[in-house]
């Protein structure tokens, strides 16, 4: 999954002209002493530009348990919310999902905005029960897969990884997130309390195709890196 310069989106943006939208340097701005996690999605709060996707990131949040600007927020950092969006490592998506990690989530469609939403936050889902909550953690796990996070024991010593969390956190206001800033917060008019998803992959459970996954995900991402490094030979 590749870290990518953002700005906001257009508001009311049509859906068809997403894909066409080209992002400029992220601006960014400081906040201190934010008292609650509410008041900082008073002022930070973030769209996509599209009502249609917004509806699926809040529906995709509702499902499992997620707030959706931190949806929102994965979103703008791996595509800029381009529904056609392909990583040289092969990610698609507006979530930029591996292929084996899709396969695993049950998304036929990657491009499909709301199977690719939804599969993305099924697999954040994951990773924050597979990381007992920590959300550092979980992106961590999302960028550079949880085994290589599992491995070191934390953050992975990657800049890439460790850009990527900062800057997701970053459009959330920077602040330290707790397991009740996390839970999805919107409206829900069925009444109903979210939960989180029952298949969720329980902490330590080792899948075998998962891992799988991610290592030829790690594997394309240091070929990459080896043709840069050799100027492209």
């Amino acid at each position: 999954m590749i870290v990518e310069s953002i700005s906001p989106q257009p508001q009311n943006t049509p859906f068809a002209q997403l894909n066409n939208f080209h992002a400029e340097p992220a601006r960014t701005s400081s906040m201190s002493n934010v008292p609650t996690f509410a008041s900082t999605f008073r002022v930070r709060a973030l769209s996509s530009g599209c009502e249609e996707l917004d509806a699926i990131f809040d529906a995709a949040g509702r499902k499992y348990n997620l707030s959706p600007d931190l949806l929102k927020a994965v979103a703008k950092v791996e595509s800029t919310f381009r529904t056609n969006a392909t990583s040289p490592a092969g990610a698609m998506g507006i979530m930029q999902l591996m292929p084996g990690t899709a396969k695993y989530l049950g998304v036929d469609d990657p491009f499909d905005p709301t199977q690719n939403i939804m599969g993305g936050a099924r697999y954040l889902r994951e990773q924050l029960d597979r990381f007992d909550g920590d959300i550092k953690l979980a992106l961590a796990a999302y960028n550079a897969g949880w085994p290589t996070v599992q491995r070191h024991g934390g953050i992975p010593p990657f800049k890439e990884t460790q850009a990527y969390v900062q800057r997701v956190l970053g459009h959330l206001g920077g602040v330290d997130f707790t397991p009740n800033m996390i839970a999805y917060n919107g409206p829900n008019p069925d009444n109903r309390p979210a939960e989180a998803p029952t298949e969720s992959t329980p902490n330590n459970t080792f899948d075998f195709n998962e891992a799988m996954a991610h290592m030829m995900f790690m594997q394309m991402m240091n070929m990459q890196m080896n043709l840069s490094n050799n100027g492209g030979r």
